[in-house]
């Protein structure tokens, strides 16, 4: 019964072919295409709505040379929040318990803030790695302690977002399974537990959005530091 739990981070095989490719697609078609007509339906709109929202929002401390990044930010941001909420269906696969898929997506686009700021402002970026007014003797220590901590940027990023969303469908998968084996022991105490499985599920869609949204807004805050 122990391993039953892991077994839907496990990803899904087809005739031995990883299924995981499969997985991230069909999000993509879920979306309605931009339309040429002066009046959208309301899909569209709603749609429309929120990515100027959340790109005004994201980009509003960065300047112009970071607004080149929008599209980046919003299409990531869709991606994520869809997947996450996909994983909540029942006998789904959720691609972001993956921590491959999750490093997969957060080194490249940090290793890109990083890059950019090496060369536009190489001066700028290596003076993140020694505060103003640092004693001599604690120079060494404090640039060996700042590069490891832009090190561990990336992987704090996957790692959150694995973390976050792995417990959260273990604490659904384990309520589910005590709710069914108390239900013919004891039926009120099993109700109890279907209610708090119902309101673990409403958190569990809230956090599949916050931590989409908090995956995106450290990178864009990884940006404003180089731009």
């Amino acid at each position: 019964m122990t391993l039953s739990f892991f077994d839907q981070f496990i990803s899904p095989m087809f005739l031995g072919i990883p299924l995981m490719a499969l997985a991230i697609m069909i999000p993509w078609i879920m979306f309605p295409a931009p339309s040429s007509r002066w009046m959208n339906n309301r899909m569209l709109t709603l749609q429309n709505w929120f990515i100027n929202l959340f790109t005004k929002q994201l980009l509003l401390p960065l300047n112009t040379m970071g607004h080149k990044w929008a599209l980046i930010f919003a299409s990531l941001m869709i991606f994520l929040i869809t997947l996450n909420m996909l994983g909540l269906l029942p006998y789904t696969f959720t691609p972001t318990t993956q921590l491959s898929l999750n490093m997969g997506l957060a080194v490249p686009l940090w290793l890109a803030t990083v890059i950019i700021g090496m060369r536009n402002q190489p001066t700028h970026s290596l003076g993140h790695l020694l505060p103003e007014g640092t004693p001599v003797l604690l120079i060494p220590v404090l640039i060996i302690i700042e590069t490891i901590s832009l090190f561990i940027r990336p992987i704090a990023l996957g790692v959150r977002l694995t973390a976050n969303l792995t417990a959260g469908h273990l604490l659904i998968q384990l309520i589910a399974t005590a709710a069914f084996v108390l239900l013919p022991l004891m039926p009120t105490v099993a109700l109890l537990t279907t209610i708090l499985l119902f309101l673990l599920t409403l958190l569990e869609v809230a956090v599949a959005m916050i931590q989409a949204y908090v995956f995106v807004l450290l990178l864009s805050l990884y940006l404003q530091e180089n731009v």
